[in-house]
């Protein structure tokens, strides 16, 4: 740089474009199979090999392409180069100027564009005959720099022009350009082929950028994922990693499988946060991970997405034991499996789902893979079968060993019950997790998962402020089978579930932030997080004033979008609180309940375990009064619940 460049960019009167390396040349590339058009535009015909006229320094020629997406246009510099400035001007026809709107602008060291990353993404219109530049920041070099449109804009553009100097740049340092404040993610496809269905796995290399370097730079495979979300055009995506990784420093998962959710009908591109976030209010156990990213697929801006955990068996997930085709007798063959009560499980080929026997309820077995071995099959089908048995024929009987509860957590099925219920989730009971572990006899249910038509955004149920009862039971909502009839039984056959239900939603709501506050300050939090990435995306996608899959109504804005959400739930709480008889005095921790002496201990909790520090004689008693522990020393473990713990000094409640 001159001393006088110098001088005039420390005294800030000189942009930093015009720091930019020399204009760049080198052998134009592209794709071969152009489109020259005609007649104003009323005709076009095939050409090949034009890419040269995006180089040609004549805005009155372009270069544009035959397939309306995926198309590119770039050089061959011969050499890396590091890239400081890209300029651009739109073909001269009257839509040319929106059609380089979100065209981004990458750079690659291999010739088939495995390795690729973005370089610069044009946010606004192109202005005909003449160029607009935009500034790079990336240290790190590439030989081969090229321009891909948008979806369905054809690469119309007259002229490309790029600016840098020659050179590796800093690979270790290498300031790599993220499309917004959220980490990037770039899927680079074999020969650029677009994943088609879920079944076909697509040769890939997956980058995704954070803190703008390549926090994962690896091979893999991307599909198709989802059911009714693969219809639309925003296309939801599986990718599997050849080895197992990280995808980013704060998910607690190092796996192959991860899922790209596209949140196409859900306008405010958080509903499932939303949900993850009450159900680890609730304290289940296994939450799925999830953040928001940007997406591009071979060079494409594909816009918000949800970068998220494959729900599967694995440490970080379902953290329980992944078993194998050996695991057939004894203990080894009680767990862990992973099932979903499914709706669509028919779909799935036969030996990996079930129908039992009493309620014809559709299970899938996720894991074991493939459903298992025989024996496995047999195992969980059988297992399933019994707990559906009891569930159906011995709920009002005294509890005994025949119990439903003997074999099925309440616990995590509460809490699911609750986010779904919360979450105004229409199909809570469509799709339901379920596992069990090995050496465990008990079922537990979650993770939870799909909150896209959640928070008021089903037709079908909309506004669930008019529905008197449980959202489930509406005869609105989705179920698959006799889903409905299998949660009636333990919803309101169970005497016991009204004071459990009572204690897991007074405990959360008073201890651990499951208020309208919280959530409306996690909420605010999320709309700056993604406030930069939904701009665009509604740019890629303008839906706003489109009724989207089951939209009830249109906001318009996506501030009206998101406050819709919280008029919903600022609504919801109080009738869930008279639904699940909220106790605003019940904590998980000590509360008086009498004048207690000023010298009183308070009791210990571990594991379940009551104790004191100090050998006194205590007892305990369930919420109905009965005793269930008398002595001077430890407890044995008790079931999660409501107690009273009564000294010569006076008493407190508990809850655990």
């Amino acid at each position: 740089m001159t001393r006088l460049k110098t001088i005039l960019l420390l005294a800030g009167l000189m942009p930093l474009s015009a720091m930019a390396g020399g204009k760049l040349t080198g052998t134009p590339i592209g794709t071969s199979r152009g489109l020259q058009y005609s007649n104003g535009g009323a005709s076009s015909s095939i050409v090949y090999d034009i890419q040269g006229n995006a180089f040609d320094g004549d805005f009155e020629t372009y270069f544009a392409t035959d397939a309306r997406s995926y198309g590119w246009v770039g050089l061959d510099l011969g050499t890396p180069h590091v890239i400081d400035r890209v300029g651009w001007s739109p073909r001269n026809d009257g839509v040319g100027p929106q059609r380089v709107q979100l065209g981004v602008i990458q750079g690659a060291n291999q010739e088939d564009w495995l390795d690729a990353v973005p370089l610069y993404i044009i946010t606004e219109k192109g202005i005909i005959g003449e160029m607009s530049y935009g500034d790079v920041d990336v240290k790190k070099g590439y030989r081969y720099v090229r321009f891909v449109s948008t979806g369905d804009a054809r690469c119309n553009i007259a002229e490309l022009e790029f600016y840098g100097t020659p050179g590796e740049g800093d690979s270790k340092n290498p300031n790599l350009f993220q499309v917004t404040n959220l980490p990037t993610v770039c899927i680079n496809t074999l020969n650029a082929e677009e994943p088609y269905d879920k079944e076909h796995d697509i040769t890939s290399n997956i980058i995704i950028i954070n803190d703008h370097e390549a926090y994962v730079d690896k091979p893999g495979t991307v599909r198709e994922r989802g059911n009714k979300s693969r219809e639309f055009p925003k296309k939801p995506w599986r990718i599997k990693f050849d080895k197992k990784q990280q995808v980013l420093p704060d998910a607690p998962a190092t796996a192959k499988k991860w899922t790209l959710i596209n949140n196409y009908g859900d306008k405010t591109l958080m509903r499932n946060l939303i949900a993850f976030e009450i159900a680890k209010r609730l304290g289940m156990k296994f939450v799925p991970y999830g953040q928001a990213v940007d997406v591009i697929l071979n060079g494409e801006y594909k816009g918000c997405y949800q970068l998220c955990d494959q729900v599967e068996v694995k440490e970080g997930r379902v953290d329980i034991t992944e078993m194998d085709e050996n695991d057939n007798e004894g203990e080894a063959l009680t767990g862990g499996y992973l099932v979903e009560v499914d709706a669509y499980a028919d779909q799935e080929p036969a030996g990996e789902w079930f129908q039992t026997k009493g309620w014809g309820i559709p299970v899938t077995i996720k894991s074991p893979d493939d459903g298992g071995t025989a024996a496995q099959y047999n195992y969980i089908k059988q297992y399933f079968e019994e707990l559906e048995t009891r569930v159906l024929y011995g709920i009002s009987s005294e509890p005994g060993e025949k119990d439903y509860r003997n074999i099925f957590d309440i616990e995590s099925f509460l809490q699911h019950f609750i986010v779904g219920e919360l979450s105004g989730n229409t199909d809570t009971y469509w799709s339901t997790y379920m596992y069990k572990d090995r050496g465990d006899d008990v079922i537990y249910t979650g993770p939870v998962w799909d909150f896209d038509i959640a928070f008021d955004n089903d037709n079908r149920t909309y506004p669930i402020k008019n529905i008197n009862g449980f959202l489930y039971d509406s005869g609105k909502a989705s179920a698959a089978r006799a889903m409905r009839d299998f949660t009636n039984r333990i919803i309101k056959n169970d005497t016991r579930t009204v004071q459990d239900l009572s204690r897991i939603w007074s405990y959360a709501r008073n201890d651990k932030g499951l208020t309208y506050e919280g959530l409306e300050e996690f909420i605010d939090e999320k709309v700056k997080e993604i406030d930069a990435s939904q701009k665009l995306n509604f740019l890629r996608w303008p839906i706003m004033n489109e009724w989207v899959h089951m939209n009830p109504t249109i906001s318009g804005s996506y501030e009206g979008e998101v406050n819709r959400v919280k008029t919903y739930l600022k609504n919801r709480f109080p009738k869930l609180d008279l639904l699940m008889k909220y106790d605003a005095g019940l904590t998980s921790g000590v509360e008086n309940m009498e004048e207690a002496a000023s010298g009183m201990l308070y009791p210990m909790v571990s594991g379940n375990v009551i104790s004191f520090e100090e050998e006194i004689p205590f007892a305990v008693y369930g919420i109905d009064g009965r005793k269930v522990y008398e002595g001077q020393s430890a407890t044995p473990a008790l079931p999660s619940g409501v107690y009273i713990v009564k000294t010569a000094a006076g008493a407190v409640k508990l809850a655990f």
